[in-house]
């Protein structure tokens, strides 16, 4: 499929704007870095896919030192969503990376494949990196033969989002581009909170929180009761335990109890034919589910 055809079918960003609340302990049922890697990029996958603003990393056994997969895990996101062009120069030899090579691509519209100037359009968006300066400009990586040229200086190595101003022989000019600007969906970002589930969904300020659990009600149960609050929603939360344990234990161990912290409790998967199901499983089947709703 040309990227053409993929930008006529506008993955519009989505409204209101969905994060994801996932735990350290996502890899935790896999021994080996390459699993573990597999793992997050079928996350990963699920988030672009179903046009996820944020994915947020929380610590789900604060007893447990976590520092290690919760490294990894960030490091592993943010290079999947960074596009292909831009990974050398922002993702120096890590060991974490190892196997970043088995990570599936994306292919989100900040992703192009193009590589030749003659192939930009003005008034496209781009993601780029700042190389260096020219006098009182700025050169810009943006994933073809020649750099573009903001009319601004920035240091070097900070990414960028850039919209084509004009195209010539001589010169590919550019601009910063406001987030606001784009009205189709441009990736998610990723942030380790560094904290327990309760003390991360307090931070985010949250307009309406969603728990996904076996013991929740059924979806069908709430499901007009949610569509309705997703109306007036500006931010939503989805949040999954881990492989270990379910949201209710996690919070207990906090003090907290999960109805206190969430709007709805939710089994995305009533009547599973297995006994459990993986978390990059339930963020699949319970991020179809919604996006049918939001």
């Amino acid at each position: 499929m040309s990227d053409y055809l993929f930008m006529q079918m506008e993955p519009w960003k989505r409204t209101p704007s969905i994060t994801l609340a996932l735990p350290v302990s996502l890899v935790s049922d896999v021994p080996h870095i390459r699993e573990q890697t597999s793992k997050i990029g079928i996350v990963a996958r699920a988030a672009a896919t179903f046009r996820i603003d944020e994915i947020i990393i929380y610590r789900d056994r604060p007893y447990e030192n976590q520092d290690r997969e919760a490294e990894l895990i960030v490091a592993l996101l943010r290079y999947i969503e960074t596009p292909q062009y831009l990974r050398k120069l922002l993702f120096p030899t890590d060991p974490l990376l190892r196997y970043a090579g088995i990570l599936p691509p994306l292919r989100t519209p900040h992703h192009p494949l193009e590589k030749q100037s003659a192939s930009l359009r003005s008034g496209e968006f781009r993601e780029g990196v700042v190389l260096g300066k020219i006098g009182t400009r700025a050169s810009i990586e943006i994933g073809v033969e020649r750099p573009g040229i903001l009319s601004e200086l920035l240091p070097e190595q900070t990414r960028v989002t850039v919209k084509i101003e004009g195209i010539s022989k001589e010169i590919i000019s550019v601009r910063r581009a406001d987030p606001s600007e784009i009205g189709i969906y441009w990736g998610f970002h990723v942030s380790d909170s560094n904290l327990a589930l309760g003390d991360s969904i307090k931070k985010g300020l949250f307009d309406l929180m969603i728990a996904t659990s076996r013991s929740g009600k059924p979806l069908t149960e709430s499901i007009v009761e949610i569509r309705e609050r997703c109306r007036s929603a500006q931010r939503i939360l989805i949040a999954f335990g881990s492989p270990r344990d379910g949201l209710e234990n996690i919070l207990a161990r906090e003090e907290l109890a999960l109805t206190s912290m969430f709007d709805f409790n939710v089994n995305t998967v009533p009547l599973q034919g297995v006994e459990t199901i993986r978390t990059e499983e339930a963020v699949w089947a319970t991020l179809a589910v919604f996006n049918l709703m939001i």
